[in-house]
């Protein structure tokens, strides 16, 4: 073999080790930065916020035993900070997002939520989702809403809106099926721990929620109506058909998909991890 030849083969084999030495490194820098625009799109489309809101629902789990957080005590709330701790919850919700939403929805949610309407938007959800009085809420939505009801038409235009809005970003209908599955996650944790016993097995508990499904399905849609009510009372209508329309869009339907699929699986992972830290654990005046 000529030098020649020999020289050539050494070139295109050091190239060779370059390239394929690089590749992982490059898999790696795309990686962080593909992570990097999804924390972005986390904090401008207010979906940490609303991760963040899960840590409040946890007050609602000893509830479902039949027990309150206050039974609990400084240990109850030690326990829900540990197991709700928002910077792995959000990084759960980067690497899922990572996965499975496109660039281009990524961007398509970004440009609105970005844009000064979308803004204002998210800074008035963000409060909705961490205001502890949920009951002082949904009084003050109803309220509003009753004054839109006699307003007459604008009003009724209004809440068709709401209406249309929550339609469009609870599209596949899941979000009813969605939180019945938190809870009986929760509660089948909670027996296997052996925190309480439960009467039934799994199917006739889930039978138990499907009877039940019809009502707890008119009463998600009046608090929704009554949480917009509040939520947006700033907004002007033509604000308002305009956020509609954006959650009509396709791709907005799919971005919303994906979140709420990411929201309650997280949420139903971390209500299952706090009825397994819930085992041994009894309502104390002590603790």
């Amino acid at each position: 073999m000529s030098n020649q030849i020999k020289n050539a083969i050494q070139r295109v084999c050091t190239i060779l080790v370059l390239v394929f030495g690089l590749l992982p490194v490059a898999a790696a820098a795309e990686e962080a930065d593909r992570a990097q625009d999804v924390r972005r799109f986390l904090q401008i489309t207010g979906f940490d916020v609303a991760l963040d809101s899960i840590a409040l629902a946890a007050d609602e789990a000893p509830a479902m035993l039949g027990a309150e957080a206050g039974d609990f005590g400084i240990v109850w709330k030690k326990m829900v900070q540990q197991v709700m701790d928002s910077a792995e919850i959000r990084e759960t919700a980067v690497q899922m997002l990572s996965q499975t939403l496109d660039s281009d929805l990524l961007d398509h949610a970004m440009g609105f939520y970005g844009s000064d309407l979308g803004q204002r938007l998210v800074a008035a959800e963000n409060a909705a989702h961490m205001n502890p009085d949920d009951a002082g809420t949904y009084e003050a939505g109803e309220m509003i809403v009753a004054a839109l009801v006699r307003s007459g038409g604008e009003g009724k235009d209004r809440l068709a809106y709401y209406r249309r809005m929550t339609a469009a970003i609870d599209a596949g209908d899941v979000s009813l099926r969605a939180m019945q599955e938190v809870q009986i996650r929760f509660l089948m944790a909670a027996a296997a721990a052996g925190v309480i016993e439960l009467t039934m097995d799994e199917p006739d508990l889930r039978a138990l929620f499907r009877a039940d499904e019809a009502q707890a399905r008119a009463d998600m849609l009046r608090g929704a109506l009554a949480n917009s009510a509040y939520t947006y009372q700033a907004f002007s209508d033509a604000e308002m058909l305009t956020y509609t329309e954006a959650l009509e869009d396709a791709r907005m339907q799919r971005v919303y998909e994906l979140m709420n699929a990411i929201h309650y699986e997280i949420m139903a992972t971390r209500f299952e991890m706090l009825a397994e830290r819930m085992a041994g654990l009894v309502p104390s005046e002590e603790l």
